[in-house]
């Protein structure tokens, strides 16, 4: 299914006879939150990384064309450096061995390639893909040049300025048996693998004519109603690589659900996937408003709490200028994109900013002047209602209903999904698909038998201190 492209299949067929029976609808509440999954493989640093890809190409080509392989290596001695994961044995200690132990895979895994892209060799062997891999993972981690006197330099590639600069972290292989899982960091979480983005429903109840309707007991219920809760249901699950940030997969959660005819009317998320640009155009794209804070300001004095920070700076866009807590305005006025989203760069002189009894509070740029960025205004203007807005009372009431995302992550967690069962994106997208499904079902069976979904389990010794206060 994973390779036809069908995994929406079971997940839509459910929630179509699910709006049909009116549990889900376009226009409702929903809420999104995202968790990180661990790839299926070992976890590799960059030494063992460029040695597990030489030993997955040998072990690839052990098995297509042995005969080939043995008239090309030392058998022996390949098998000593390569029989067993390097994961199963401890590297050098010092440094310096660790480079050269590097080196030596690298040239390993280029004699390996010239073997197999000869003439004389089967052109079918170059397409395994654990060949292709090792190419990839040499040209990604290493430099190799012919010197004037025909001699072969291989050394590692360092991130820039220092060396010859690594690719970005969504393009780098991590390990050459799950090509698409990455490196990725959330907070304080560093991890191998991918990110999973759950959105259910977060509807408010429908009236059930209870006597206190909307009173002390759950969501707008009395404590004794015996109307089953109404369920929060997933409606939509994607599984991306470690490197996409929340941010980027706002408008793509939004098409989706449009396609589907289940967009939301108030979409409640946290910063991670909010920002000033994405507020306005998904008001303008599908009329979906988004509740959370915005990202706070990022700047050094702003993370600091010292110094003028973005907020003490007041732009008029009549004018063009930027005018300092200082009272200095900007000299000039400077529209761009900055990935890919249009700003502007106002630049203040150096004859005001050099001679400010102020400056160390507002940049430490050698040039001896501040450079501020601020939106568009419309964007602006977005941006200071929503952070106004933010502080409100009634805001923080509403927000308060993306808190029940969290139970569903702590519930898809505990049926193993931060830990992928499979290795590869599409098998492992296939497999959250189908529980949410499961998620799905197992909340409608608790809605229709009545069954609450929050009851708690009671330990062995709390039974025992219950028993003797009894």
């Amino acid at each position: 299914m994973a390779e036809a492209g069908l995994e929406q299949v079971a997940l839509d067929a459910l929630l179509g006879k699910l709006a049909g029976d009116g549990l889900v609808k376009a226009g409702g509440k929903q809420r999104t939150d995202s968790t990180h999954v661990v790839a299926a493989v070992a976890a590799l640093n960059r030494l063992e990384l460029a040695g597990e890809s030489v030993r997955a190409a040998v072990e690839a080509l052990a098995a297509a064309h042995p005969g080939w392989l043995a008239q090309r290596i030392c058998v022996p001695d390949w098998t000593g450096r390569y029989g067993t994961p390097l994961t199963s044995w401890r590297p050098p200690v010092s440094q310096a061995k660790q480079d050269e132990l590097a080196v030596a895979y690298a040239r390993d895994g280029y004699a390996l390639l010239e073997a197999v892209y000869a003439a004389s060799s089967p052109a079918w062997l170059r397409e395994l893909p654990a060949v292709d891999v090792l190419r990839r993972v040499l040209v990604q981690n290493y430099a190799r040049t012919i010197t004037g006197n025909g001699r072969e330099v291989i050394k590692r590639r360092e991130k820039e300025p220092e060396g010859d600069g690594l690719p970005p972290g969504h393009a780098r292989i991590a390990s050459p048996y799950d090509t698409d899982a990455r490196w990725g960091v959330k907070r304080e979480e560093f991890w191998l693998g991918y990110k999973l983005h759950v959105t259910e429903t977060c509807d408010d109840e429908p009236r059930c004519g209870c006597p206190g309707d909307g009173g002390t007991g759950r969501r707008r219920h009395d404590e004794d109603c015996p109307a089953p809760a109404f369920p929060n249901l997933i409606t939509h699950v994607a599984t991306t690589g470690a490197t996409v940030t929340d941010n980027q997969m706002t408008s793509v959660i939004h098409d989706e659900l449009t396609g589907k005819t289940l967009a939301p009317g108030r979409h409640y998320l946290d910063s991670g996937y909010l920002s000033a640009a994405l507020v306005v155009s998904e008001a303008a794209r599908h009329g979906i408003a988004l509740i959370g804070p915005l990202l706070a300001d990022t700047s050094a004095q702003a993370r600091a709490g010292a110094g003028y920070a973005r907020a003490d700076f007041t732009a008029d866009y009549d004018s063009k200028t930027v005018t300092c807590p200082q009272g200095k305005t900007s000299v000039s006025w400077t529209p761009c994109a900055q990935r890919g989203n249009d700003a502007i760069v106002a630049t203040f002189s150096v004859t005001d900013c050099g001679p400010c009894p102020a400056r160390s509070l507002c940049t430490t740029s050698s040039r001896k002047r501040r450079q501020i960025t601020v939106p568009p205004q419309d964007l602006a203007e977005a941006q200071a209602a929503a952070r106004a807005a933010e502080k409100t009372i009634p805001f923080r009431a509403d927000y308060a209903r993306r808190a029940g995302v969290e139970g569903t992550m702590h519930q898809a967690v505990s049926h193993g999904a931060r830990r992928a069962r499979y290795r590869g994106l599409p098998k492992t997208r296939l497999d959250h698909l189908y529980m949410a499904c499961a998620l799905n079902l197992i909340r409608m069976h608790a809605y229709w038998t009545g069954t609450p979904l929050d009851r708690r389990r009671t330990s062995h010794l709390a039974r025992l201190e219950l028993s003797l206060a009894a």
